[in-house]
C-alpha cells in the first residue's frame, strides 16, 4: 500500500503540476490576448499622432510661405511709403517756412496796426481838445487873437495818406531786418 499511495501521491502531484501548468498557459494566453489589444489601440494612436503631426507640418508650410509673401509685401509698402514720404519732405519744409513767414507778417501788421489806431486815438484826443477850445469864446481881443495865433501855427497838420506808405515802407523794414536775424 504504500507503493500504491506513493503512486497515486506521485500522479495526484503530476496532475496538479499539469493543471498548474494548463493554468498558467491559459493566463499566459489571455496576458498575451490583451497585451495585442494594446499594443494594437497603442499603433492605431500613434498612426493618427503621426498623421495630425503631417497635417500640421503641411499646415505650417503653407502659412510659411503666406509669412513670407506677407512680409515681402510689407517690406515694399515700406519701401514705397519712405520713398514717398521723401517727396513730401520739401512740401512739409515749405508749409512750415510759409506758416513761420505768415506768423511773422501777421506779428508786423498787428504792430503796425497799434501803432496806427493809438495815432488815431491821439489825433482823437487833441481834436477833442481843440474843439473844447474853439467852444470857448474868448471874452477880451487879446484872447482872440491868442486863440488864432494858436488856430494858425500850434494845429496839428491833417493827417496826410502818404502817411500810410510811410508805415507801411518801415514795417516791411522791420519785418526783413527781423527775418535776417532769425535766419542767422
Amino acid at each position: 500500500m504504500e507503493y500504491r499511495d506513493k503512486q497515486t501521491e506521485s500522479e495526484v502531484v503530476s496532475m496538479l503540476t499539469q493543471i498548474s501548468v494548463a493554468i498558467i498557459a491559459i493566463a499566459f494566453a489571455i496576458l498575451v490576448f490583451f497585451l495585442i489589444k494594446t499594443l494594437k489601440a497603442a499603433t492605431n494612436s500613434l498612426d493618427k499622432v503621426t498623421q495630425t503631426l503631417q497635417e500640421v507640418q503641411k499646415t505650417i508650410d503653407e502659412l510659411s510661405y503666406e509669412v513670407k509673401q506677407t512680409i515681402r509685401n510689407t517690406n515694399d509698402i515700406t519701401v514705397d511709403v519712405q520713398h514717398k514720404m521723401k517727396q513730401i519732405d520739401p512740401v512739409i519744409d515749405t508749409v512750415k517756412n510759409l506758416g513761420e513767414a505768415l506768423s511773422e507778417v501777421t506779428y508786423a501788421v498787428k504792430q503796425v496796426s497799434s501803432g496806427v489806431v493809438s495815432r488815431y486815438r491821439q489825433t482823437k484826443v487833441e481834436k477833442k481838445k481843440h474843439e473844447l477850445r474853439q467852444s470857448t469864446v474868448p471874452i477880451t481881443a487879446q484872447d482872440r487873437t491868442f486863440q488864432s495865433y494858436d488856430a494858425v501855427y500850434n494845429e496839428p497838420k491833417a493827417s496826410n495818406p502818404g502817411q500810410w506808405l510811410n508805415y507801411v515802407d518801415v514795417a516791411v523794414g522791420l519785418w526783413s531786418k527781423f527775418r535776417r536775424q532769425k535766419a542767422r
